[in-house]
C-alpha cells in the first residue's frame, strides 16, 4: 500500500508530521480524523526507484555501527524516550550514510504501526536472525531494553572474538604472502640467470633440477599467463570455496587439521554458548534459541548439528543427549555442565559461564598462536630453500665431476 506523509493539527493545537500507510488518500485522512488529528497537508510519498531499492540491501553495515546503534537505542528507552524518538536520533547520529537510509526507513515503518523486529527483518543482510528475535521477544515481553542490553552484550563479545582471530592471523598471513611475492620474484628473474647454465649440460639432470629449470622457462619466458594462472587458480578456489561444498570442505578441514582445530573447536563453543545464553536470557523458548543460534554459528557441522538438535529438543529429547551425539564437536565438560543446568534450572548461567571459560581460553590460544606458527613456517620455508638448494648444488656438482 502507498505511504503518505502528513501534517496535522493534534486536539491540544500542536502541528504533527509524520507518515501513515493507507489505500488512499481519501482513506489516510479518514484514519487521521479516526486519531482525533485534524490535516492540513497529505501527500503521497514518493517511490524509491528500483535500484536504489537494491542498493539499500547490499553490502553490510560496520559491526561497530550496529554495536553502537544498539548500546544508544537501549540508553535512550530506559531514559523514557520512544522507539520511533529514538530510531530518529540515531538517524542523525551515525555517519554511514547507508546505515542513515536504513533506519530513517525504519523509524518510518515503526511510526506508521510496524513493531521494531518487523521493521529490522525487512533487512537480513545487515540485521542478523538473532537481532530480530532478541528484539520480538523484548517487545513481546515488554521489556524491549533489556533484550537490546543482551543483545549489546553479545555482538560486543562477538567484535572482540573476531578482532582477535583476526589480529593473531595478520603475523602469518604477511609471512606467507612474502613468501609467495618473492618466490614469483626468483621464479621470473633469478632462477633463469641461474638454469640457463645447466641447459647446456650433456649429462643427465636430477629430477628436482629440471622441475626447477620447467618452472623458471614458464615464468622467465611467459611470466604474465604464470601469473594469469595463479590468479586464475586462486579465484578458483575461492569461488570453489564460497558454495555449499566447498564451505563444507573447508570446514572439515578446519575440524581435524592439527593446532587449528582446537581454536575453531573452542571458538565454536564460545560463540555457541555465548548466543543461546542471550537468547535464553530475553526469553525465547529453547527450541526457537537452538534455531536462532543454529544460524549464527560459522560452521556448517555445529549448524548442523544445533538443527537436529532443535528438532530433538521438540520432540521431547534433552538438550544434553542431542548434543552429546557428537563429541568430537561438544565435548563431555560442555554436556556434563549442561545437564547440571537442566536439573538446578540454571541453563542460562552455565551457558554464560561456559562461555567465558572458552573465550578466555581462545585469548590464550591466541596470544601464542605465532610463537607456534613461527616455528612451523621456519619449518616450511627452509624445506623450500633446501630442495631449491638441492636442486641447483647437484648438477654443478656432477658438473665438477666431470670436468675432473
Amino acid at each position: 500500500m502507498p505511504e503518505f506523509t502528513y501534517n496535522a493539527l493534534t486536539r491540544d493545537g500542536r502541528h504533527e508530521t509524520a507518515t501513515i500507510v493507507a489505500a488512499s488518500a481519501a482513506a489516510a485522512g479518514h484514519m487521521l480524523k479516526e486519531k482525533g488529528l485534524l490535516p492540513t497537508e497529505l501527500k503521497e510519498k514518493r517511490a524509491i526507484a528500483p535500484f536504489l531499492e537494491q542498493l539499500k540491501n547490499i553490502g553490510t553495515i560496520p559491526l561497530a555501527e550496529k554495536i553502537n546503534f544498539v548500546e544508544n537505542l537501549s540508553i535512550m528507552l530506559k531514559a523514557g524516550i520512544s522507539v520511533s524518538r529514538g530510531l530518529n536520533i540515531q538517524k542523525k547520529q551515525t555517519r554511514n550514510s547507508r546505515f542513515k537510509v536504513i533506519l530513517n526507513d525504519i523509524a518510518q515503518q515503526v511510526e506508521s504501526g510496524k513493531s521494531l523486529g518487523d521493521a529490522i527483518a525487512k533487512y537480513p543482510k545487515i540485521f542478523s536472525n538473532i537481532f530480530v528475535s532478541m528484539i520480538r521477544v523484548g517487545e513481546l515481553s515488554g521489556n524491549l531494553e533489556k533484550s537490546l542490553e543482551y543483545l549489546s552484550i553479545q555482538l560486543q563479545r562477538d567484535a572482540n572474538l573476531r578482532s582477535k582471530v583476526k589480529g593473531a592471523m595478520i603475523y602469518p598471513s604477511v609471512i606467507v604472502g612474502a613468501m609467495v611475492i618473492i618466490g614469483v620474484l626468483m621464479s621470473i628473474f633469478v632462477l633463469p640467470q641461474l638454469t640457463s647454465v645447466f641447459k647446456e649440460f650433456s649429462g643427465e639432470l636430477p629430477l628436482s633440477t629440471k622441475v626447477v629449470i620447467a618452472i623458471a622457462d614458464l615464468m622467465g619466458g611467459h611470466a604474465v599467463l604464470a601469473i594469469g594462472l595463479m590468479v586464475g587458480l586462486i579465484g578458483s578456489v575461492t569461488a570453489f570455496l564460497r558454495t555449499p561444498n566447498g564451505e563444507r570442505s573447508l570446514d572439515f578441514v578446519l575440524l581435524h587439521f592439527y593446532i587449528i582445530n582446537t581454536i575453531v573447536k573452542k571458538i565454536n563453543l564460545a560463540r555457541f554458548s555465548r548466543i543461546l545464553s542471550s537468547l535464553l536470557k530475553s526469553g525465547i523458548p529453547i527450541v526457537q534459541a537452538l534455531e536462532v543460534a543454529a544460524d549464527s554459528m560459522g560452521n556448517v557441522y555445529y549448524k548442523e548439528l544445533l538443527q537436529r538438535s532443535s528438532r530433538d529438543v521438540k520432540l521431547g529429547r534433552p538438550l544434553t543427549e542431542a548434543l552429546g551425539s557428537d563429541t568430537n564437536l561438544f565435548p563431555v565438560l560442555v554436556v556434563q555442565m549442561l545437564q547440571v543446568g537442566e536439573e538446578s534450572g540454571a541453563v542460562e548461567e552455565i551457558l554464560s559461564q561456559l562461555a567465558g571459560h572458552y573465550e578466555e581460553e581462545v585469548d590464550d590460544t591466541l596470544k601464542n598462536l605465532s610463537s607456534i606458527i613461527e616455528p612451523l613456517l621456519l619449518l616450511v620455508i627452509g624445506g623450500v630453500v633446501g630442495l631449491l638448494a638441492m636442486a641447483l648444488i647437484s648438477p654443478i656438482y656432477q658438473i665438477s665431476q666431470s670436468i675432473q
